[in-house]
């Protein structure tokens, strides 16, 4: 019986106290810990743990950061070369830069947009656009305490080109 279980012993009809006289080695009062493989277990486990979801999660977050950039411009490279005009053909850009960032849950308000054209302009036959969009990634759980938001974020930019059709109508 363990010495933290019984304060005596009976042998032989005498009583004695466990620890007067008898040396517990460690290893034998190791030996005797029952139940402690779970907790350690548990603790092990947690400490790991959560490192482990935490770069989940991050790693989600720039993934879905990726995907969105990639296709926000793509898609506002694709409306631009579509449009009727260089007006209407740059607020449907910016819009598709908008609902693009918001299908995955970006603020659009915080993207720069750059449109860059080929020679020959914007809206000409064969030439080309390029679209860049660029954003922050917040990295998640980052409390917005004195600006750490801003600082913990990965910068993201994604460039997009299209070619304007040869059998536009010029006008």
């Amino acid at each position: 019986m363990p010495p933290w279980k019984a304060s005596t012993e009976r042998t032989g009809g005498t009583e004695w106290k466990a620890h007067a006289g008898n040396r517990w080695s460690v290893g034998r009062l190791l030996a005797e810990e029952d139940g402690s493989a779970a907790l350690e277990f548990m603790t092990a486990g947690t400490i790991l743990l959560v490192p482990l979801v935490y770069l989940v999660l991050a790693m989600s977050a720039l993934q879905g950061g990726a995907f969105a950039v990639e296709g926000a411009a793509r898609q506002a490279a694709r409306v631009y070369v579509q449009a009727p005009d260089e007006a209407a053909a740059r607020a449907g850009a910016l819009r598709a830069v908008q609902v693009g960032l918001d299908d995955y849950g970006i603020a659009g308000n915080g993207a720069a947009v750059s449109i860059d054209c080929g020679a020959g302009g914007c809206l000409a036959r064969r030439s080309t656009v390029s679209v860049t969009v660029r954003i922050r990634v917040a990295l998640p759980l980052v409390p917005d305490l004195l600006s750490l938001r801003s600082a913990a974020s990965i910068p993201m930019e994604a460039v997009a080109t299209q070619t304007v059709s040869r059998f536009r109508r010029a006008g």
